[in-house]
């Protein structure tokens, strides 16, 4: 067993996704190391010599380019190689692609570090985190993926958009995959503990269902949307990432919904997609009990077997 630095991290992969991280990771003082690595070595390095240009603004720290062999002390290991959504792709389009560079990818992480935190944020990140975690051999509790952490906070911010509410007193979850079957888990969500159908109603909204299907679909087409306008999306991932480091670096056991393998919960097997569940130092401690009603359920199990279905086609091949 290594020894760890729990202030240390790596970024594989320094496209927008993974710069925008680093950005994001630099800025926010969690780390006091962080190594860049991608097969392109000139852009790792550019990144590295351009935020940490910005240093002086900024706490103290090293970030520079590297290779696997500078990993074996990262405490988090985040991983956003791949290749990217174009428009007019889905994420389970870039599947196949995304899966053969991972097979290369996940075992020379596995060689120069096996006790780490592996965070996976490529996509489609549920297909890519059920790969890692079998391609790793880590524990299953410390691979697990940036899931619908976004998805969540758009959730949010569009119910607070809404509502005419700070998005930080709205609590509601998208579940199930990070993609086109994901679910707003409507029958849980609340505005500082009020119900949101009564929430609406004291805020002048008597239309619910109408309210319920273009917000859901807002959030879900999202990406689409932003991929049309600017080609991709990073900030907002870049923040999730952010996020997620703070309840790993902190132990705060943070309830996050993250993509991990499922071991029974709601019937759920053989499938990486997210649910609510505590983040701390050591990964996940457990997905928490979600009330789900009839119709989530069975959106959730459809959910499962579209990302089920993909996994035995790409796993095997």
């Amino acid at each position: 067993m290594s020894v760890l630095n729990s202030r240390k991290a790596a970024i594989v992969g320094c496209g927008a996704v993974g710069s925008a991280s680093a950005f994001a990771l630099m800025q926010s003082s969690l780390f006091s190391e962080i190594v860049l690595i991608d097969a392109d070595a000139d852009r790792a390095e550019g990144e590295a010599l351009d935020i940490s240009h910005g240093l002086p603004f900024a706490k103290p720290m090293q970030l520079y380019a590297g290779g696997y062999e500078d990993i074996s002390d990262a405490s988090v290991i985040i991983v956003t190689a791949g290749a990217g959504q174009k428009p007019g792709e889905t994420r389970l389009d870039l599947v196949k692609k995304n899966t053969a560079i991972f097979k290369a990818i996940i075992p020379e992480i596995a060689k120069h570090n096996q006790d780490a935190i592996l965070l996976i944020v490529a996509n489609p990140v549920d297909i890519l985190t059920y790969a890692a975690a079998k391609l790793s051999g880590f524990p299953e509790n410390r691979v697990f993926g940036s899931g619908t952490v976004l998805d969540t906070a758009r959730f949010k911010y569009l119910l607070g958009e809404h509502l005419g509410v700070d998005n930080r007193s709205v609590h509601a979850f998208i579940i199930g995959e990070h993609g086109d079957s994901e679910i707003a888990a409507w029958s849980t969500a609340n505005v500082s503990g009020i119900p949101i159908h009564a929430f609406c109603e004291m805020r002048g909204h008597f239309d619910h269902e109408a309210s319920m299907d273009r917000i859901a679909e807002e959030v879900k087409n999202s990406a689409y949307r932003i991929i049309e306008k600017k080609r991709a999306t990073y900030y907002g991932i870049a923040m999730s990432v952010k996020r997620i480091c703070e309840a790993i670096v902190r132990d705060e056991k943070s309830i996050l919904p993250v993509s991990s393998l499922q071991k029974g919960e709601y019937g759920l097997e053989g499938v990486a997609l997210s649910l609510p569940a505590i983040v701390g130092k050591n990964g996940i401690e457990g997905v928490v009990p979600f009330p789900l009603n009839e119709q989530e359920k069975e959106a959730l199990s459809r959910s499962a077997a579209t990302l089920r279905d993909v996994i035995a086609q790409v796993m095997d091949s």
